[in-house]
């Protein structure tokens, strides 16, 4: 009888334990600084947020409750404020008057400002763009008295032209200034061969370089625009009871005795919503137009 073969173990079936990967010095320092950077985009979020969600808020609340410090997010809400800004009328008025004078000066300013632009950008005019910077930086309160007593001895004082001719003082700066880089970054090949094909100066400019601009343009026309929405002073000055525009119907809640803080914050509220909606529609042009100075070409 022969001896039995001697039995070999089985082998083990078990899952081997993965082996950790121990992350490099390097990777650890960037995922500390990722970290970093959301924290502070939070942090920064929050800052600017929070006045948008008090004024949102307050809104809603009755005077005593947005003068009392105690009530907080928590309250019982109440559309007195908006009723009443409904009923007056003033509000809409005043948005009707910011949206005329912001879309005809932002419109003529890009009419003017942006193939000037092109021609500083193009054929290199750097003491034009210096003198350009030079009318950007001055401020137009100096020019108010002057102003007013022209406008008011060609008898434009309360007409939507002194305040269109007043923000575009301030549009085609801005609109050229922001323009004069964009056409820079072009490539100059693109419109030499244009004008091989047969087209002139300006039809090149049109037909590649304006549209090879749109990001940018859209950026400047969308800044131009908020300024003016925004522009209190020239208002206050050469507005008058038909011809307002937003932010001087928001310093009408204040007077000498009190604030009308509920309707202040609701009409804050109303005449935010078209920025916002302009600004989210323009998104897609707006980050490509601010991001365009990463790259060249």
């Amino acid at each position: 009888m022969s001896a039995a073969a001697p039995s070999t173990p089985a082998p083990s079936t078990a899952p081997a334990a993965p082996v950790r990967r121990v992350p490099s010095p390097r990777e650890r320092r960037r995922r500390i600084l990722g970290g970093v950077r959301v924290a502070a985009v939070i942090v920064v979020s929050l800052v600017f947020a929070l006045p948008l969600i008090w004024m949102f808020a307050a809104a809603f609340k009755t005077n005593v409750q947005v003068t009392n410090p105690d009530v907080g997010l928590i309250f019982k809400p109440t559309l007195d404020n908006f009723r009443g800004i409904i009923d007056d009328g003033a509000v809409f008025s005043s948005m009707k008057n910011s949206l005329i004078v912001g879309v005809i000066s932002t419109v003529l300013s890009a009419v003017i400002a942006v193939p000037a632009a092109w021609a500083v950008g193009r054929f290199r005019m750097h003491r034009t763009g210096s003198l350009i910077l030079v009318a950007r930086i001055i401020p137009a309160i100096s020019l108010l008295v002057p102003w007013y007593y022209l406008f008011a001895q060609a008898g434009l004082v309360g007409s939507y032209t002194v305040l269109v001719l007043s923000h575009m003082f301030v549009s085609v700066p801005l609109i050229l200034w922001i323009m004069i880089g964009f056409f820079e970054r072009l490539p100059v090949e693109l419109e030499e061969a244009a004008r091989t094909d047969g087209l002139s100066a300006f039809g090149a400019f049109w037909r590649i370089s304006l549209p090879l601009a749109a990001p940018g343009t859209a950026t400047a026309a969308l800044l131009a625009f908020v300024f003016s929405w925004n522009n209190f002073m020239f208002a206050l000055i050469f507005a008058d009871e038909d011809t307002q525009t937003v932010p001087v119907t928001l310093f009408n809640f204040i007077s000498y005795a009190s604030t009308d803080w509920g309707g202040l914050m609701a009409a804050a509220t109303l005449i935010t919503v078209p920025v916002v909606i302009v600004a989210v529609l323009g998104q897609k042009y707006l980050v490509a137009g601010l991001t365009a100075g990463a790259t060249k070409g």
